[in-house]
């Protein structure tokens, strides 16, 4: 069976690769995560202390268990839920990874979403996302956690950095309307033109 088409996209070799990693640490900063205060949202909070990353997928676990009760399901379509695990997840080992020491984390279930804050004490290292960068060298997360979020920012506080995401429901209060009503009937209009 002969291979699909040619390959869009050229081989790198590890050399390359290496290069490019390294040309990507210098680039400037105007590509930060945006600076903004973590949000103050009403709803149940529920909060881990991350140690290590063997620690993220049994609390990942333990927050899918939380949004399958039926109180959170049911204002919450599953594919809102998977990208609040998706995004936990990116973040979880971003703190980890590139912050450490005591990494925490909060997830605060509110009217039509959740807030996501994931802290660790390396407030001097803002999250900057991948650009110009091979998706095969990684560095993806941030993108995949902007296009998820509603709004996203990071905060640094003393001797600490939050990085933060506000995650839909996936169902808002007119969706819901929209779907349980019945359209408009047309008016008869006639066109004497």
């Amino acid at each position: 069976m002969d291979p699909p088409g040619p390959n869009p996209v050229p081989p790198v070799s590890g050399r390359e690769r290496e290069a490019m990693a390294r040309d990507m640490a210098h680039e400037p900063v105007s590509d930060a995560w945006p600076s903004a205060p973590v949000p103050s949202v009403p709803g149940d909070v529920w909060h881990w202390q991350l140690e290590a990353m063997h620690v993220v997928s049994r609390v990942r676990s333990d927050l899918r268990a939380r949004i399958a009760h039926p109180s959170v399901s049911s204002a919450s379509t599953e594919d809102a839920r998977d990208g609040l695990l998706l995004v936990f997840e990116e973040l979880a080992s971003n703190a980890l990874r590139h912050g450490g020491g005591d990494v925490r984390a909060l997830v605060v279930a509110g009217p039509g979403g959740w807030l996501l804050d994931l802290s660790d004490e390396a407030p001097d290292r803002p999250p900057i996302p991948a650009v110009d960068r091979d998706p095969a060298l990684g560095g993806m997360g941030l993108h995949l956690v902007a296009q998820l979020s509603t709004t996203y920012g990071w905060e640094k506080r003393p001797g600490r950095k939050h990085v933060w995401a506000r995650l839909p429901s996936g169902r808002t209060e007119g969706t819901e309307r929209q779907r349980n009503q019945l359209p408009e009937p047309r008016s008869p209009r006639l066109h004497l033109d």
